[in-house]
């Protein structure tokens, strides 16, 4: 089973909502700080589907900072050079949401499990640590140097893992993510997150009979496994 990490295993909303209230929100009291953590995972979005060029890779947590100092800037707030470092390093620091750790742990007793994630290894393995996230195995778009959902991502976890990808499962609570890998012959599965954005009318959290299982969290998916 391959785990996308950001927004699936993690809650990078409210972890970051707090990062930047604790951090930044000093110099702006009673600002949106859930609307900023929006517009900020939007403009990641936006650097990372352009695919980079060849030998022409760049981390996913410099395009985090790089896309902060311009959100800081529109909204008037000058935070200083180590505190926007700091707040910027919060997104390898994400926290899991309440089912993730249970829901793995039982999932693990049947099956291998491992991530297939945009995120940069470094921080994927930062993430896992902190969280005690029970992978066997860490697999990050960074391997290959392109981003989900390009086809060679989802190859490259095939390949490491030595499977066919009918014999693998791709979790995860973005639709493009297990649309792609459905149509290279994985097996799907799409996790509900309606508080993924802080607000349930802003996320996809509708099931979809065109995946194999549709569960409301990870117990959800464990049970459904038999696990």
């Amino acid at each position: 089973m391959l785990f996308d990490v950001q927004g699936t295993a993690t809650d990078f909303h409210s972890t970051i909502r707090i990062a930047a209230e604790s951090i930044a929100g000093p110099l702006a009291p009673g600002h949106d700080w859930s609307g900023f953590v929006n517009r900020w995972r939007a403009a990641y979005f936006a650097q990372t589907s352009q695919q980079p060029a060849e030998n022409g890779w760049v981390s996913v947590a410099s395009v985090y900072r790089a896309t902060l100092d311009p959100l800081l800037a529109a909204d008037g707030i000058d935070l200083g050079t180590p505190e926007r470092d700091e707040l910027a390093r919060a997104w390898a620091r994400l926290r899991p949401w309440p089912d993730t750790v249970a829901g793995l742990t039982r999932l693990r007793e049947r099956f291998t499990l491992a991530t297939l994630s945009n995120a940069d290894v470094s921080a994927v393995i930062e993430i896992s640590r902190r969280a005690e996230l029970p992978w066997h195995a860490i697999f990050a778009a960074e391997m290959v140097g392109v981003f989900k959902p390009d086809p060679r991502t989802y190859g490259l976890a095939a390949r490491y893992l030595g499977l066919a990808p009918s014999e693998i499962m791709m979790v995860a609570s973005h639709k493009y993510d297990i649309r792609a890998a459905k149509e290279l012959g994985f097996g799907t599965a799409f996790i509900a997150r309606p508080l993924e954005y802080g607000d349930p009318a802003l996320g996809d959290a509708e099931f979809s009979d065109e995946f194999d299982i549709n569960a409301v969290d990870f117990l959800d998916l464990a049970a459904q496994l038999g696990c």
